[in-house]
Order: structure tokens, then sequence, then C-alpha cells
């Protein structure tokens, strides 16, 4: 079903298994560890032989993972689990996604892949897969190397298959340099917490690197787990709901999301700073179309106002809605250095982001309009306060991961 979804072709070993290569995960945190050891023994492979090197020398050499500096936890664990140096790709605040030509300067041959998002966290932009997918395949000709995709749609893996193929562009398998594909069941998927998928392209020299083949309960199988015990109640969720909603109800799902998501971005935009007539706020998302059903944005640079979005946040959060609020930096995973997290703009800056989900309604988006409305009144009045909290120091360090 899930290979179906994103269009996986079948591979040579499809019929002597039955089903594509692939596992039910603990969210999609396994399911990204998972591709991402895929690839670096796949890489290992090459690299030892591209070189003439023996097993016990390839693994003295550190390999790297292009990524946008927008990734999702689960990637730090690899990189401090698996020994994984990241190359960091910094997006522009303006476009929140990764530039083909920025990636081009990243690879080089102790790459193991590259991380295209489907849907970031912060503003639920989808991450160019074809474009990024074009310049790999430039990459590879010209230098014999072998870099693929793994795209990893933790949000975006049950939303942009629902939504016209015009506006989110080929995101999926139909991309021949994606290798692997994660998602989670919980988010979108509307499966249950800790549910989460991987897909591999093929068998040989991909999934067969990590998988185990277990015999001695009868039979033969073979796993891709990071641990054999696991409760089946995810998978049997999933399923469920495949079935319960099908395509159309997953459709019509997305599209509810997506207008109630609309719906809170207009309320935003109209929202006015009272004392000058000027617009509140700058919307920072995708917009309406093509993306998650997340609303970005942050105060009006402009206005210099003595608040900012984590003001917002606390203050909202006493009207019982919990919107997060985050500096535009991280914490690098590897040197717990603060790093800006685009390349144009202030790290220090906050802004802020509304996820909708299938449960928020639009009667409850018009009282989290009001509640902002509210909030943002209330900051105003103690503006004078907040300016003396802020005075003399920057914001502390906060990782956004």
């Amino acid at each position: 079903m899930l290979g179906d979804l994103w269009h996986l072709p079948k591979s040579a070993s499809f019929d002597e298994y039955g089903c594509h290569a692939g596992a039910c995960t603990v969210g999609s945190t396994e399911a990204c560890l998972l591709a991402g050891l895929a690839l670096k023994f796949r890489w290992r492979k090459w690299y030892a032989a591209r070189h003439g090197l023996s097993e016990a020398e390839v693994r003295s050499v550190y390999p790297n993972l292009v990524i946008s500096t927008m990734y999702q936890a689960c990637w730090e664990k690899l990189f401090k689990y698996m020994d994984i140096e990241p190359h960091f790709v910094s997006p522009k605040v303006g476009e929140m996604v990764l530039r083909p030509e920025d990636v081009r300067a990243a690879v080089d041959d102790k790459t193991i892949g590259v991380v295209c998002i489907l849907g970031n966290h912060y503003s639920g932009h989808y991450d160019p897969v074809a474009s990024v997918g074009e310049v790999l395949g430039e990459l590879n000709r010209a230098n014999g190397w072998q870099v693929g995709i793994h795209v990893d749609a933790a949000s975006g893996g049950f939303v942009m298959p629902f939504q016209p193929e015009e506006e989110v562009g080929l995101c999926d398998f139909r991309v021949p340099a994606v290798l692997s594909m994660s998602a989670s069941g919980h988010k979108f998927g509307v499966s249950m917490c800790g549910t989460g998928w991987v897909l591999w392209r093929d068998r040989d020299d991909l999934s067969e690197h990590i998988a185990i083949s277990v015999s001695y309960l009868g039979g033969k199988a073979d796993s891709y787990t990071l641990n054999f015990s696991r409760p089946a109640s995810g998978s049997a969720v999933q399923m469920y709901k495949f079935l319960r909603l099908g395509r159309d109800g997953y459709t019509k799902l997305c599209a509810s999301q997506m207008a109630v998501a609309a719906m809170i971005r207009r309320g935003l935009a109209e929202m006015l700073h009272t004392p000058t007539g000027r617009p509140l706020f700058t919307l920072l998302d995708a917009g309406d179309k093509g993306c998650l059903p997340v609303v970005a944005a942050q105060f009006n640079k402009e206005l210099g106002l003595p608040y900012d979005s984590t003001d917002l946040q606390h203050v909202l959060s006493e009207r019982h809605w919990y919107v997060g609020g985050y500096h535009m930096n991280f914490n690098h995973p590897l040197t717990e250095e603060k790093t800006p997290l685009f390349s144009d703009a202030d790290a220090d800056v906050a802004m802020f982001r509304v996820v909708v989900k299938a449960n928020l309604s639009p009667m409850l988006a018009r009282d989290l309009i009001a509640a902002v409305r509210e909030t943002c009144d209330f900051l105003e009045r103690t503006g004078e306060a907040y300016q003396k909290l802020h005075a003399g120091a920057k914001s502390q360090p906060f990782s956004s991961h």
C-alpha cells in the first residue's frame, strides 16, 4: 500500500518476497536511522572498491551526509550514534528549502547521500526532490559517484500523495535518485503514536546491508529494525485507517487541514499593530498549497517591538494554546556550537509556527486567532516590561532541534 502511495516500482526481488523492501518502525526516528545506516554501508562498499581499501581500512574513513539545517532531531542521533559527519546546507529565510546548487557544493566522494525533507517542521516547505536529483545525476555521471537521496517524509509522507501533482512536483520514488523514503504514521497518517515506515527502492545494495535473517522461529524472514520485539498495534491501526479512509478519505482530510491552515494564515495576515496600523506579522510558510498544513510567522521586524515570538508562546499558553516559538539557531549536533539556522537571518530572531492536525476544527481555529489577538494586545500594553526583560542581552542559545 505504501509502495503504491509513493510510486515505488517493483524491484527484481519483488516476486520472490511478495512485497517491497521496508519495515514498520518505532516512529520515523528509527526509520531514518535505518535508512541512514543502509546508505552508510552502501557507500562503504563502494568507497572500498573505488580506492582499493580493505574492510578495516575503509572503516577509518569518516563519511558525511548532506542535509538542511532544518533537519529533525532523529538525524542528530544518526550523526552522534553512527559516526557520520553532517554537511549542513543553510537555506534562505525567504525560501526555507534546500537549494540544488548548494547541494552541489556540499557533496563529495565521502557523501553517503542527501536528505530531502518533505515538510520541514519549521514552515512546512517541501525540499525540491526532483531538482536535487538532477544535480546528483550530473555529479554522479561526472565523477563516477553513486550518491542518492533519502526522502524524510516524516510529516509529508501522508500529505503530499493527496495533493495535486502540479502543486508539489515529483517528491517520491518517481525521481530516479530516490533510494529510500520514510514517514511517521502517527503524524498525518493518523495512526497511533510510535508508528513509522521506511521503504527502499531495492534490496540489492540497499536494505540488504541492514537485514538480519531470522530462521530459528521456523521459516525464514528478514528483520530490518533496530530491535526484534515490538508491539504490532501501530501497523494494525495504520491498516485500519487505510481501509477505513481510503484515498478519498485521506484526500478530504488533507484538504480540510489545508483549509484550516489557510484560515489561520489569513487571520494573522489581517492583524495590524494598533499604534501604527501596520501589519503585525510577517508570514514565513509556503502558503496555501504544495506544502504541509503549517502556518509560520514572526513579528514584523520593521515595527521594532520589545517582545518576540517566544514571549507570544509563553503568554498564549495561559489561554490554553501552545504555539511553538523558536530562535533561528540550533546547537551543532557534534560541537554544540550555536549555529544560525538560515544563511541570511539573525540567529537570535524568533519565529513561531502552528501545525494544523485533523482535530483542529474551523471553530477552534477562530478561537486560536482570537487568543493570538488578545495576547498581542497584552504584549503591547506591557511592552515596557519586555523591553527591560530583553535589554542588555541577546536571546539565550536555544536548540530548536
